[in-house]
């Protein structure tokens, strides 16, 4: 084929299976492609040894990437090479050419803010994605959200320039001159030449010249006090205050001389997200974050990206410090060699390289589970559908749990996941009724189910595609039973057993075992531990209340109705022992004295924090 840059590929009878080309491999060092039915290629990997490489596929315990890729795939195809170096050439010359599915294909994750001071009579300061072209002054762009709001929080209220994007004439100024967060050149109640210097000490401020910028304030300061102006001198000062106290607040990291680059990932089944943070002359500079789906290791994808980031138009900086460097020093020789460009490839060791490499890890973790969130976790879903028999995808999945100790304050959660991910705001707690202090796990499931799925059955809720149990087939029998009663027997429900994480379907004679690395097993067991979580939180809550009723009713002139208002208002005993005697009195509608009695019996008492919750037993 001529899409092979001018190499034959070895191509094994069409008609055979990929694993049986795979056994014909030879251990020579090459590179390998995957084609679909219709011949287009969607992967292509090197190898140090194609048999051994290929037979990876198809032997041992395999990822759940692993398993997708060999399905995709209807032929295999190799090209055989000197050496490995020789095969990493190769590799990159068919992934621009041929574009593969399945390889890394850089695509910019998204634009990162900068700080923009605008070109205009009187300039604006804001936050943008876009780069104008038109005398703009443009700060960043900056690795944290949190940091540039900072920025602009502090520049509003220290520099109060204009907020409004068009500015007209007015006679009188808008409501951010009376709060003082705008100088409101619009009504002429600041000069050209006094606006100016205020942009001037933001740009100073975002340019990081902090010493010429407080120099500059601290002669006004002085300047005012001499000229008796106290009060201008006095703000003056507060300024200069808030703008030591934000220096050493940032987030910012003593990066040193020289210029360098960090490189993490982050990665979960195919996707994988890399961030690069460059800094130079010392400086944080940019950050660069790449979206990808990777059907290679983790170690081929790094090298892949490595190789794929840096061009003739972004050479690597001297250093170059990445992550995990094992399995990019290939990758690391074809740049040197491409590209002409002398760098070391290194691991972070030193404190300062450890600090900025776990902040690009960081923001890697973090755009992953963004991605999670936005696009919803279909390989998860799919990987579920298929180990549970599913007639369609389990889009909504409804989790309940019960959480109870020695029979008191128990509850139920309910939990539930839309496309993989968390909607909290579909989430219920159900104080158990009809135990009377009894421990009973079985007959909580089936009172907070029936009262749940009440609801649903009477159209005022959305039925979900999937329930899950914390539990074996005890507490599925349980929820079944309920659902059989309430005309809800097409609902598929299936219990998580912790012990060996095993999904007990209804009905089911022996467990459904995924894959421990399997998607959808990672997702139930996501459901479990969310709907665990929340019913703890709920009954810690409900005790620590119980405790605090206790107290407070303890204290001379304080029944249960104001002990209730009390703990209704404040929520817990730490709570109450912080408030301010007057507040408590005209809370609780009582006297000063007994205020402060309690105030003083709630700072006292002991509310110890639980070793354990009892969860719902597992029988399997």
């Amino acid at each position: 084929m001529d899409d092979t840059v001018g190499q034959a590929p070895e191509s094994p009878n069409q008609s055979e299976s990929p694993r049986d080309s795979a056994r014909k491999a030879p251990a020579n060092p090459g590179v390998y492609l995957w084609r679909d039915a219709q011949g287009t290629c969607i992967y292509v990997g090197k190898a140090r040894s194609l048999k051994d490489r290929l037979a990876s596929y198809f032997t041992g315990r395999r990822d759940a990437k692993t398993r997708h890729l060999v399905e995709k795939a209807a032929s295999l195809e190799w090209i055989r090479t000197d050496d490995e170096y020789e095969a990493l050439l190769l590799e990159n010359n068919l992934i621009k050419r041929l574009g593969p599915r399945y390889n890394i294909n850089l695509k910019d994750g998204k634009t990162y803010p900068s700080i923009r001071i605008t070109n205009e009579e009187f300039p604006r300061v804001f936050r943008t994605r876009t780069i104008v072209d038109d005398g703009s002054r443009y700060f960043g762009p900056y690795p944290s959200a949190d940091v540039i709001d900072r920025y602009l929080e502090l520049i509003r209220r220290l520099f109060p320039l204009r907020r409004c994007a068009r500015m007209r004439k007015r006679d009188t100024p808008c409501m951010y001159y009376h709060i003082g967060r705008c100088s409101a050149p619009c009504a002429g109640k600041i000069s050209k030449e006094d606006y100016a210097e205020q942009v001037e000490r933001v740009a100073a401020l975002l340019s990081g010249n902090n010493d010429a910028l407080t120099s500059a304030i601290r002669a006004d300061m002085d300047k005012a006090a001499a000229a008796l102006e106290f009060e201008k001198a006095a703000s003056l000062r507060d300024t200069l205050s808030a703008i030591e106290a934000f220096k050493g607040d940032t987030v910012a990291q003593d990066f040193g001389s020289g210029d360098r680059d960090y490189l993490a990932w982050a990665a979960d089944g195919s996707l994988v997200t890399f961030v690069v943070f460059q800094t130079r002359s010392g400086k944080l500079v940019g950050r660069d974050l790449f979206r990808e789906r990777s059907y290679g290791t983790e170690a081929e994808a790094a090298a892949e990206f490595l190789a794929a980031y840096y061009t003739k138009d972004r050479l690597p900086p001297p250093e170059l410090f990445a992550m995990d460097p094992a399995g990019l020093e290939l990758a690391a020789d074809y740049l040197k060699r491409t590209l002409g460009s002398d760098f070391a490839l290194l691991a972070p060791s030193e404190r300062r390289h450890l600090a900025s490499m776990a902040m690009a890890a960081m923001n890697a973790r973090e755009d992953l589970a963004r991605r999670r969130r936005e696009a919803g976790d279909l390989e998860a879903l799919e990987s579920l559908r298929a180990a549970l028999s599913l007639d369609s995808l389990p889009e909504l999945i409804h989790g309940f749990d019960i959480a109870q100790l020695s029979g008191k304050h128990t509850v139920a959660s309910l939990v539930a996941f839309r496309n993989g991910a968390a909607e909290k705001k579909s989430y219920r707690i159900f104080k158990i009724r009809s135990l009377d202090g009894a421990i009973d796990d079985f007959g909580a499931m089936r009172e907070a189910v029936a009262r749940h799925f009440t609801h649903i059955a009477n159209d005022e809720a959305e039925a979900p595609d999937l329930l899950l149990i914390d539990g074996g087939r005890g507490q599925v029998n349980a929820a079944k039973e309920v659902l059989d009663a309430l005309g809800l027997d097409d609902l598929p429900v299936v219990g998580l057993a912790k012990e060996n994480e095993e999904l007990w379907p209804h009905g089911a004679k022996k467990p459904v075992v995924m894959d421990k690395d399997a998607p959808g097993l990672r997702l139930v067991v996501a459901v479990r531990d969310e709907a665990h979580r929340f019913a703890t939180a709920m009954n810690q809550k409900l005790r620590g209340k119980a405790v605090g009723f206790a107290v407070l009713e303890g204290v001379k002139g304080v029944g249960p109705a104001k002990a209730k208002k009390l703990m209704d208002h404040f929520g817990s005993l730490g709570a109450v022992a912080e408030a301010e005697p007057a507040y408590l009195a005209s809370t609780a509608g009582i006297s000063a004295e007994a205020a402060a009695a309690i105030k003083d019996a709630a700072a006292g008492a002991a509310v110890p924090e639980p070793r354990a919750l009892t969860r719902a037993s597992q029988p399997g």
